[in-house]
């Protein structure tokens, strides 16, 4: 880094952390480790690495790839996400979330979205919000690379978002915060560093968890975390949280942690706290922190329907659309002007009340368009993990061949069959492309493409 830290940030981190401070000044001026985590729905051998100790899908990878020229990344077969990041896994690995709903209240750009979306399986639902709506079309891209269908991606105020009070199993809040924990890996958060920053953050952490709350389910897990190291926006909230709510507040399950690790514990009340300081652990700057709310009878309520979204498909069609996917008899369809969506039966009419009440982005699968009875598929359907091995042919291509489809270029026709077929490379569908005569036609989304030479 070329730039230095932030002088008032080094005062503030001598006055917090004492001795251990200059260590964590010596570790944010190193190199950064790399990691990934890999999605156990999609069977693939990707990069060899060490394995993340609190995440059982992380890798620490020796140096890092090309990741933007590598088909499995784009086939959702893993997620670049920074291992410190990945602990919101290990809090939540002795909870049975299957079918569970989660709320990631501020998810953009989706790396905690796609843990939840592979915890609550396919018949659970995630509700990933983010409220910068260019920062919503990045995480839905990568909800459909990850390809479970089984969330709802919005953009929306969290009070919005509140007003699904009590509807939720688990609400994750990763806080917008000063980004301290960056300073390694971003130039650009050392720049944009201010004391008034911090405060700014405070306030608005405040306003979220108020309305995160309100969300949860009596009963329910709240996950509060930062990418930062001050004690203002990660123990201070908690501490306001405590105060706030009171006896509301409950103990949620030990999360054990290996000594190992590195992680700094603390407890605040009954609040399970856990810091990452990078030097110590093998990670950037993370905070974390758990409780549970009290035990109690739930008020489920949901905001009246501003608007109806969903058509169904019609009788004679659905024979065609369910043949695509491999748990049809499961799944319900519905129609968003005209392109066909599909959604687990046991969440369709959730996914309706928050479509009928919220700014939704993306939901479920978009399976594609149907015309004289056949459907046109779309890209987010190749990556479906459900979707059906026998529909059309699945052909595996060499990664010169993956790598030129993903640029949106020309490709052998010879190794295609007729008609539509799946693009796979080692095991890992990347999309569609269908052969006409001696030609394909490559169905790739061109806003999607590599451009990187």
């Amino acid at each position: 880094m070329t730039t230095p830290l932030p002088e008032e940030f080094v005062r503030a981190m001598r006055q917090q952390l004492g001795d251990d401070a200059e260590s964590l000044f010596v570790a944010l001026d190193a190199e950064p480790a790399v990691s990934i985590r890999l999605n156990p729905a999609k069977s693939a051998t990707t990069y060899e690495g060490e394995g993340v100790g609190w995440c059982p899908w992380g890798r620490y990878l020796a140096e890092r790839p090309q990741f933007t020229l590598d088909p499995l990344l784009h086939g959702g077969a893993y997620y670049v996400q920074e291992a410190s990041s990945q602990f919101v896994a290990h809090i939540l690995r002795d909870d049975d979330l299957c079918g569970a709903r989660i709320l990631d209240m501020c998810a953009a750009p989706g790396g905690k979205t796609t843990i939840y979306s592979t915890l609550v399986g396919r018949e659970g639902l995630v509700v990933a919000n983010d409220i910068n709506r260019s920062r919503t079309l990045a995480l839905a891209d990568n909800v459909q690379r990850w390809g479970m269908g089984n969330v709802v991606v919005t953009c929306n105020e969290p009070a919005h978002i509140g007003a699904f009070e009590e509807w939720f199993d688990v609400v994750a809040v990763d806080a917008p915060c000063s980004g301290e924990g960056m300073f390694r890996k971003m130039e650009e958060a050392r720049t944009e560093w201010s004391p008034t920053a911090v405060e700014q953050c405070v306030s608005r952490q405040r306003d979220i968890l108020t309305e995160a709350w309100r969300a949860l389910r009596p009963g329910g897990k709240l996950i509060y975390s930062t990418c930062t190291f001050n004690d203002k926006e990660d123990e201070g909230i908690v501490e306001w949280l405590m105060s706030e709510y009171d006896d509301e507040v409950v103990a949620a399950e030990t999360v054990a942690t290996d000594e190992e690790w590195g992680i700094v514990r603390s407890t605040i009340g009954v609040a399970q706290c856990f810091h990452f300081y990078p030097g110590r652990t093998r990670g950037e700057g993370f905070f974390a922190a758990v409780v549970r709310k009290r035990e109690g009878a739930v008020r489920r309520t949901t905001p009246k329907a501003r608007r109806k979204v969903f058509a169904p498909v019609d009788k004679r069609d659905l024979a065609e659309v369910v043949r695509w996917v491999d748990d049809g008899s499961k799944m319900a369809f519905r129609l968003v002007g005209d392109v066909v969506y599909g959604y687990h039966g046991a969440v369709v009419d959730d996914v309706t009340r928050l479509a009928e009440s919220l700014s939704v982005i993306y939901s479920g699968v978009a399976m594609g368009q149907l015309f004289k009875g056949r459907l046109k598929p779309e890209h987010p359907l190749a990556l479906y993990v459900g979707l059906s091995p026998d529909v059309v042919p699945t052909v595996e291509v060499s990664e010169a061949d993956a790598v030129d489809y993903l640029r949106k270029q020309d490709i052998g026709a010879a190794q295609f069959m007729e008609g539509i077929n799946v693009v796979s490379h080692k095991g890992v569908a990347i999309g569609f492309i269908k052969r006409i005569g001696a030609r394909c036609n490559n169905m790739y989304p061109k806003d999607l493409r590599i451009q990187k030479l």
